[in-house]
């Protein structure tokens, strides 16, 4: 007997159209963009505020998997590299003074969400970007010239490099993550863009470029080719950028409190380090300075610069905890 033909029907496969392929890089600078009037006008960016730009920008809603707070949060960072590449150098002007033009990043700040929406992929490799004002304070210890080399070996979404860029500098940018990669060719279109481990910075770059300033944020004890913690990670990212950075050069990093030449862990390691570099100074910063990047990791400004040091033992006097950024700035 010839089956009914609804049972045919029944059984019939049903196609769905495929969903249009994303550039997520695009789409997350669309949001950035949208994000960035809001900053201009002096508009707080709240939950609301952030999915819709997201919505807009990628056509669904996280709901749909079309898109992770993660990249949310990163299109939130995107807007703050935009809003100082148009509004950094007016301001700069305006404020006249260093501490002045940290109050108005401060205010800036006062305006992001805090973000509470951590993803494994991001907890994994401690992708803890630079707060804004912190960055600021980095890239002014880094003592920027126009026509100085730029190295940030682990750029992140372009926070430390933007400032630099305002300062007049040429830059050179890494990073290993293949989404924060794609975001930063997006935010530096003109701008070389590698995609190496951070920690074999100075083995995988051409042999031609030599950076005069080197700023970094690296992973405090994480790396994307070790399973797990990973404690000589720090060590590892400086010293590999140590070894690329130009005689006479400075290296400004953003590390764990923990690492430090004052205690037994890291002694050595210092000691290593001052062979070819001394270290100018370490300050420690009291907890929460990260807390708006969903963290209270405990951390510290180090900077080098690339002379030997006159012992290689020998480090500067331990200086106490600063409890605000203002006091980071006056230091």
């Amino acid at each position: 007997m010839t089956p009914p033909a609804v049972a045919v029907c029944a059984a019939a496969p049903v196609f769905h159209p495929a969903r249009p392929t994303v550039d997520r890089a695009a789409a997350i600078h669309t949001a950035g963009v949208a994000l960035t009037q809001s900053l201009a006008k002096g508009r707080e960016i709240d939950a609301a505020a952030l999915r819709s730009a997201m919505e807009r920008a990628f056509g669904a809603s996280d709901a749909s998997g079309a898109w992770a707070w993660k990249d949310a949060y990163e299109a939130v960072e995107a807007a703050q590299v935009l809003f100082l590449r148009q509004f950094g150098p007016s301001l700069l002007r305006v404020a006249k003074f260093p501490a002045s033009m940290l109050a108005l990043l401060e205010k800036i700040g006062s305006l992001l969400p805090t973000e509470t929406r951590r993803s494994e992929t991001s907890q994994a490799l401690q992708q803890f970007s630079t707060p804004i004002e912190l960055a600021y304070i980095a890239a002014r210890a880094a003592g920027i010239r126009p026509g100085d080399v730029i190295l940030e070996p682990s750029a992140g979404t372009g926070m430390l490099a933007i400032h630099a860029e305002i300062a007049g500098a040429h830059l050179a940018l890494n990073e290993w993550a293949g989404e924060r990669h794609g975001l930063l060719k997006t935010l530096f279109p003109k701008v070389s863009v590698t995609r190496h481990d951070g920690a074999q910075i100075h083995d995988r770059l051409d042999v031609r470029f030599r950076p005069t300033v080197i700023l970094m944020n690296p992973p405090f004890s994480a790396s994307p080719l070790i399973e797990g913690r990973y404690p000589n990670a720090t060590f590892e990212h400086i010293r590999s950028a140590l070894a690329r950075l130009e005689p006479n050069g400075r290296l400004v990093a953003i590390t764990g409190e923990s690492f430090s030449p004052y205690g037994r862990s890291w002694r050595s390691a210092f000691e290593k380090l001052q062979a070819t570099a001394t270290l100018i100074a370490t300050i420690p910063l009291r907890r929460g300075f990260f807390r708006r990047h969903g963290t209270d990791v405990e951390s510290r400004l180090t900077i080098f610069d690339k002379v030997p040091a006159a012992k290689a033992e020998g480090f500067p006097v331990p200086v106490a905890t600063v409890q605000s950024l203002q006091e980071l700035l006056e230091r």
